[in-house]
């Protein structure tokens, strides 16, 4: 089939189903939805069979929907209509919650049923939930509509979207708002998770309200509701009438204002008293096996970020054991340099030299971990440099449903670094890694597999596929070859570096990254400014809207589902 989706940003959930609806043999076009006239532009031009609007905030034009059949991903239970319905599942505990697939209706949320999909709610922030539960449940009921067409049956289940649902507006800014003398902080942290990603929960602290983000209960902590605990540097520890939260992310309120790290957006932090806050990385050991873990919000490594793991990893080193496992988050497992802190910096171009040099520090201490075999479990999310922090392990176990975006250009264009011009055609050859960085598009585990860019698989759940990579890496510690195994990796390492030193792979990138960060073209300051500020894109990039560039001529046989 011929498949639009229709998409207000290309999110993750947008970028899952591009991957697995092309995996499948569809021909998958991306518009953006920026202006009524250019989403009826995108239909001409690519004659879709299907429209899929897996993340929308307005209304589809109705003659888009009543010339083409078109299905709208809800993330709620059947009968739920309005917006931020996700948000709504979290400030009201819903123990269930789940999506529904409905067709395009004046009525917002109200057309016929297609499919849906319920899921059990975890104590999670609505970016974790969206990520996994509401993403797996949006693919399932979008293929389980399409088998149903390719067997005939292209009617919907159910005439109208009913059920235990309710019609409910937009959250009122007022329910975002924290109260640290009524709340507590089990309360506050509700609020939290419902307003993760956007709009943020509101906090008054002083004369100055904020937006805070990314937070967890302070065991042991409390103090006069409202006062600031102290700060460990990143987070900041707040007092609420019962309990305490550490704050890990905030921002000023107001337009144009940038998510930080709390101690970098509360005033006065430098004051505060030095408190341990629960840590993004740890390690342990267990079987023979050095465990590293990390979790970087949304997956961004500032500079601090990456020295830190990078003096983990180097220390682990020097422990006496066979196998190392880096695993990230279910969520990410990393993004790259941080373009936030980037933004934020007195000079953008001293903060991106610095947060390049210092995620290739962090590569290079894997990459000479010669006396061990490193494992790079991807069971979160990856793109840009955080593609090619794992291919600095000998092998990346990937779980499936995962998306990777191993490419740097729709950052202005941006050369990248992380010694992706020698880890890249090591794994997939010189004609393949052009295709890959050139292509710009969202990959899944399949073609991860296909190209090298993964060495095995994990199941779909989070909890079954860290355990499944824990049981991998003890299985390989306890390998009878693994000292040849480690033998083969050390000589082979040091052929490579006889061939060209890790040294002149860096240099070279990093002389086309100095003219990025320091060059006449703007290019890149100007699109992180843009992503960062969340400026709506004038228009659909060509990778993704192939209508654009392909033309209505060029339209295959095959026939319309309505």
């Amino acid at each position: 089939m011929r498949i639009l989706l229709l998409c207000h940003s290309f999110n993750s959930l947008s970028q899952r189903l591009h991957v697995d609806l092309r995996e499948l043999g569809h021909m998958v076009s991306v518009e953006l939805d920026i202006h009524d006239d250019l989403t009826r532009e995108a239909v001409a031009l690519f004659q879709p069979d299907l429209i899929i609007a897996p993340f929308l905030k307005r209304a589809i034009p109705a003659d888009v929907w009543q010339q083409v059949l078109t299905l709208i991903v809800h993330p709620g239970i059947r009968g739920d209509k309005g917006p931020n319905a996700l948000d709504w599942a979290i400030l009201d505990n819903e123990s269930r919650w789940g999506v529904t697939l409905i067709e395009a209706r004046a009525e917002m949320d109200a057309g016929p049923v297609w499919a849906w999909r319920e899921f059990a709610m975890r104590p999670a922030t609505k970016s974790s939930l969206y990520r996994q539960e509401v993403t797996e449940a949006a693919v399932a009921c979008v293929l389980e509509a399409l088998e149903r067409m390719a067997a005939g049956n292209a009617e919907p289940l159910a005439a109208r979207n009913d059920g235990s649902g309710v019609v409910r507006g937009a959250v009122p800014a007022a329910c975002r708002m924290l109260d640290p003398q009524k709340m507590s902080a089990e309360e506050a942290l509700t609020i939290i998770r419902a307003s993760d990603g956007d709009p943020g929960a509101g906090l008054t602290v002083g004369d100055k309200t904020y937006r805070v983000f990314n937070a967890c209960l302070a065991e042991d902590l409390s103090g006069a509701p409202g006062r600031l605990l102290g700060s460990d540097g990143r987070c900041v520890a707040v007092a609420f009438c019962e309990g305490a939260l550490w704050i890990g992310h905030a921002r000023e309120s107001g337009k144009n204002r940038l998510k930080l790290p709390a101690a970098n957006v509360f005033a006065d932090c430098a004051l505060l008293p030095k408190l341990d806050a629960p840590q993004n990385m740890t390690y342990t050991e267990a079987r023979g096996v050095g465990i590293i873990r990390f979790n970087f919000y949304n997956g961004a490594m500032s500079v601090a970020d990456c020295n830190a793991l990078r003096q983990i990893v180097a220390a682990v080193r020097q422990r006496p054991l066979k196998v190392l496992v880096l695993i990230g988050s279910a969520d990410c497992w990393s993004n790259g340099i941080h373009l936030s802190v980037i933004e934020s910096a007195n000079s953008p171009a001293d903060e991106s030299w610095s947060n390049i040099n210092a995620m290739n520090d962090l590569v290079r201490e894997i990459i000479l971990a010669q006396d061990r075999i490193v494992l790079a479990g991807l069971t979160g999310n990856a793109g840009a440099g955080g593609v090619f922090l794992s291919l600095a392990a000998d092998r990346v176990l990937m779980r499936e449903g995962v998306i990777l975006n191993p490419h740097y250009k729709d950052m202005g264009n941006l050369y990248g670094s992380e010694y992706w011009t020698y880890l890249l055609p090591m794994r997939v050859g010189e004609a393949r890694a052009r295709t890959v960085t050139q292509a710009r598009l969202p990959m899944g585990i399949e073609e991860a597999l296909r190209l090298g860019l993964a060495s095995a698989r994990l199941p779909r759940n989070p909890a079954a596929a860290d355990a499944a990579l824990l049981d991998y890496a003890f299985a390989l510690a306890q390998n009878p070859a693994i000292d040849d195994i480690i033998s083969e990796k050390a000589e082979r390492r040091n052929r490579d570096e006889a061939a060209k030193p890790l040294a002149a792979y860096r240099e070279e990138e990093l002389v086309r990254m100095k003219k990025n960060f320091y060059g006449f073209d703007p290019s890149y300051h100007v699109a992180r400014h843009n992503f960062i500020r969340k400026v709506p894109k004038s228009r659909t990039p060509v990778t993704l809207a192939i209508h654009r560039a392909m033309g209505a001529d060029n339209r295959s046989t095959g026939g319309r589902t309505r």
